[in-house]
């Protein structure tokens, strides 16, 4: 799985609309720059997520942690099968001088092994599929907790859509009701402070 698919998966995420919650201070900002469009009585604005997801910090981060997480099972992965193949070798030339009992014997765990090096790789798979899935879903929810706070705290949309390149409702939006880069210099900002502080 390479940058982009993991980037991709994440705006998947984004896009099924996951909520969470989270407890920040508030997000004023007195110079907001998008103007309240109002359309028959609602004001509306819209983020694109794709920028949100390649420029903010948090996201890059998180995506290049994933990422190396995801290396480090697959070297996991191939050191164990090296080792197999080792022992494997070592037995097709070694084995002939075993008893016939012992031969037995060796063949029955390098096959229990073989077995097991199937497993494995599915345990790994398992295992980078399901930390990616709980990654996505803290740094969603860190987006949607800023972006209720920003909103409480400035312009009060009644709506904001989600625009994206590959997935959208939005076919067409008046750039004046974007808020994209207030929103993604408060994430980052913020993020800038939270990693601080670690």
């Amino acid at each position: 799985m390479n940058t982009k698919t993991l980037i991709l998966a994440t705006v998947a995420l984004l896009t099924l609309g996951m909520a969470g919650c989270n407890n920040s201070d508030s997000k004023q900002n007195p110079e907001a720059a998008a103007p309240v469009i109002a359309e028959g009585g609602l004001k509306i604005a819209y983020v694109d997520t794709d920028t949100i997801m390649a420029k903010y910090q948090y996201a890059i981060d998180l995506n290049e942690e994933l990422l190396a997480y995801k290396d480090q099972q697959e070297k996991y992965y191939q050191q164990q099968m090296t080792q197999f193949q080792t022992d494997y070798n070592n037995y097709l030339q070694t084995g002939a001088s075993l008893t016939l009992t012992q031969q037995q014997a060796k063949e029955a765990e390098l096959k229990q092994r073989m077995e097991k090096m199937s497993t494995l790789e599915q345990e790994l798979m398992a295992k980078v599929a399901e930390r990616q899935l709980s990654e996505n879903t803290k740094l969603l929810n860190a987006i949607f907790a800023f972006i209720r706070e920003y909103n409480a705290a400035n312009q009060q949309f009644d709506v904001i859509l989600r625009k994206s390149f590959n997935d959208t409702p939005v076919l067409y939006a008046n750039p004046a009701m974007d808020i994209t880069e207030e929103i993604l210099a408060g994430l980052n900002e913020e993020y800038k402070s939270v990693k601080g502080k670690k």
